[in-house]
């Protein structure tokens, strides 16, 4: 089968292109290099030892990617590509307005000119907001807190009425919780640019000293020990959850919802706990306010995605900081480190 990745070379991305190159299909990646590297192809070679066809290329061009649609008889789409860091939204909400929602929709009128009807979207559990209660699963009130969220959300109701003016499309919106981790090889991982906005390369840039802390938002919450508790999700997983869409778009029609998560919460110290378990690594973290908006549980229902792709997660707390640590060590400045 032929894919087309956008957002191909993000951490999401490069990890489900792997498992796409591995299952035997072909991969033709579109990113525009704003939040990765282009060193992250020669990575994915090294693993699969199997070749990509990539175009660097901005979803909101969409003369550049009709080519795309033009050079390839493109089978599906997995679609990553996006603005996602929440507090940046906040800041510049027009411009992921204009990146996510106006670039989804040059893709799809795109698919639709070219007869591409089957579509993975990169969702997000923030479109579930601050959940009344959790388990959190695909029927939880939808009620983003931040224009990213809302990104997502608007992107889902599109999806959703394409679906409605053309039967013959099938369409997964996957809903990710918290993806941690990294290839268990260490060659390809999540670099954050500049300060990261997830927990676990904060971790590991404390870990290598890169950063003297970790700064732990809130010690207050209604949690066993005070601070937030989220799913965390190895990213191999989540990627092999793309391949399992894939699959299931390929045989059927409609729009379905899947959370992609565990299903079990762990808290900010018990991860951190985890991690110095793990790698025998010692973190050291100070306490200051929360941030507007966290939720104090956040935890998925998986049972749908069970039930309806095969799909659950398999690597624990464990791997995910055991692997985290790998991609660390060996990138210490990232992809910009020389591998043999």
């Amino acid at each position: 089968m032929r894919v087309l990745v956008t957002g191909g070379c993000g951490y999401i991305g490069s990890h489900t292109t792997v498992e796409l190159l591995n299952a035997g299909h072909e991969v033709i990646i579109v990113d525009n290099l704003s939040n990765s590297q282009i060193e992250v192809l020669n990575r994915i070679r090294k693993i699969t030892g199997k070749e990509v066809v990539f175009y660097q290329i901005d979803l909101l061009d969409k003369l550049a990617l009709a080519e795309v649609f033009m050079n390839h008889r493109i089978d599906a789409v997995i679609h990553f590509a996006g603005m996602k860091a929440v507090g940046e939204s906040v800041m510049i909400p027009l411009a992921y307005y204009h990146c996510n929602v106006a670039g989804t929709i040059n893709l799809c009128e795109l698919m639709t000119e070219n007869n591409v009807k089957r579509l993975v979207f990169s969702s997000s559990a923030t479109v579930y907001g601050i959940p009344d209660t959790v388990p959190v699963s695909e029927s939880s009130p939808i009620r983003a807190t931040n224009p990213y969220g809302r990104t997502k959300i608007m992107i889902e109701e599109i999806l959703q009425d394409l679906y409605a003016s053309d039967n013959e499309w099938s369409i997964s919106l996957l809903r990710y919780f918290n993806p941690v981790g990294a290839h268990e090889s260490g060659l390809i991982g999540e670099e954050p640019k500049g300060i990261p906005n997830n927990i676990m390369p904060f971790i590991t840039q404390v870990a290598i000293k890169k950063i003297p802390e970790l700064r732990i938002f809130g010690n207050d919450y209604p949690t066993n020990d005070g601070t937030g508790v989220r799913d965390y999700i190895h990213v191999v997983d989540l990627a092999q959850g793309h391949l399992k869409a894939l699959s299931k778009i390929m045989n059927t029609s409609g729009v379905n919802a899947y959370n992609l998560g565990t299903g079990r919460g762990y808290s900010v110290l018990e991860l951190v706990k985890a991690f110095e378990k793990a790698t025998g690594c010692s973190i050291p973290y100070r306490f200051v306010e929360r941030r507007p908006g966290d939720v104090a549980v956040s935890y998925a229902d998986c049972h749908k995605a069970w039930n309806e792709m095969d799909w659950a997660a398999e690597k624990g707390i464990e791997d995910m900081c055991r692997d985290a640590w790998h991609w660390q060590q060996i990138n210490t400045n990232g992809y910009a480190t020389a591998i043999d």
